[in-house]
């Protein structure tokens, strides 16, 4: 009678020492559940019991005795019209609703992206998230099924595919700057976690938080922006530039094994080419600054009752050589008010002294 009585399990519960076990199923093997056996579900667990592959009841947190009245759609399978008072067979599985944290995610290989500055670039991005279980018969349907001993690496590749096939589709839409995303992080993590969501919720799950972490770029590239920040530092300060380089000069001497005329040494060389550089790209303080150049002086010249130019200082000269024009000659520039002779306007007053008179006649 003692080995007939062992058959019959009178006890059900589970003691949870795991951090990823999602679904355990309570082994009983061949044996039975005793009418009026006494369940108990813990904070964070839910047990499910089925029944010839067919979901029946599901019980929240708490302790209970196994009896028709809290086995309704079980009783409803079997047949317990009138209640039972034998053993029965099914199988109980509890199912971890608490929060499993710490998951990673992060892309295999770079995502080909079109950024608004840089144009086409490959991005690498991970980060990390956290969910749990909502809808436990859910859970069961889609992804468990008989699986005995269900944990968080049987569906993490899944979640993981979900999450980065969604962030290349929220980046292209915000459209920001690949320079300017270190400053959205917490605005692209919340909008994948709620593009994602619909996606978890399919399975009877809830990510209930996704943190985008890094946002990178292939090393080559970034190799390259290094040495155009680099760039712009130097054009920015250029004193400060040269003062940083004698300072590694200094410091590198002073690491030569021949001591302090080493560094000696290399305090002349950095100081070299502190005043090389800095006599190469600026100006020596207190050097006259020359005044501007002038504007050039040009005329208008009325030849044959038609108006000619205009013509620089230098070629009024020369027709005034050629004696194609004379002190009678009317001329105008911008801001004279009227057409005046030549030899009235100040500044052609040297072209005519200059130019010797007629030959008398003889």
């Amino acid at each position: 009678m003692g080995w007939f009585r062992s058959q019959f399990i009178d006890i059900i519960e589970w003691l949870d020492d795991s951090s990823d076990t999602i679904v355990w199923r309570f082994e009983h093997y061949n044996n039975e559940i005793k009418n009026g056996a006494k369940l108990t579900v813990r904070q964070g667990q839910v047990a499910v019991f089925v029944n010839e592959g067919q979901i029946a009841d599901v019980f929240q947190p708490g302790m209970y005795t196994l009896n028709t009245a809290n086995l309704p759609i079980l009783s409803s399978l079997k047949g317990w019209k009138y209640g039972f008072n034998s053993p029965f067979k099914a199988e109980v599985y509890f199912v971890n609703t608490k929060n499993f944290t710490d998951q990673k995610w992060g892309t295999k290989n770079p995502i080909m992206m079109r950024d608004p500055e840089l144009g086409a670039i490959r991005l690498r991005a991970f980060g990390t998230y956290a969910f749990k279980v909502i809808e436990p018969e859910t859970l069961m349907k889609e992804i468990v099924s008989t699986d005995a001993h269900f944990t968080v690496e049987e569906i993490s590749n899944q979640l993981r595919n979900i999450i980065i096939t969604r962030f290349a589709d929220v980046v292209a839409s915000e459209r920001i700057p690949l320079l300017d995303l270190a400053t959205h992080y917490d605005n692209i993590s919340e909008s994948l976690r709620r593009i994602v969501s619909p996606e978890f919720n399919q399975y009877g799950l809830e990510i209930t938080k996704l943190l985008v972490e890094n946002i990178s770029l292939p090393q080559e590239v970034e190799a390259i922006l290094d040495k155009k920040t680099s760039m712009n530092l130097m054009q920015g300060n250029l004193q400060q530039f040269t003062q940083f380089q004698a300072a590694n000069s200094i410091e590198q001497a002073a690491q030569n094994p021949s001591g302090f005329a080493g560094m000696g040494m290399g305090f002349a060389v950095g100081q070299m080419m502190a005043n090389q550089i800095t006599g190469q790209f600026s100006t020596p303080q207190g050097a006259p600054t020359p005044p501007p150049i002038p504007p050039t002086v040009q005329f208008f010249v009325a030849l044959h009752g038609q108006q000619s130019g205009p013509y620089s200082l230098e070629v009024l000269s020369n027709m005034a050589k050629q004696g194609t024009i004379n002190g009678q000659t009317l001329v105008w520039k911008q801001g004279m008010s009227n057409w005046t002779p030549a030899h009235q306007v100040p500044d052609l007053t040297p072209i005519f002294a200059s130019v010797p008179p007629p030959l008398p006649h003889q």
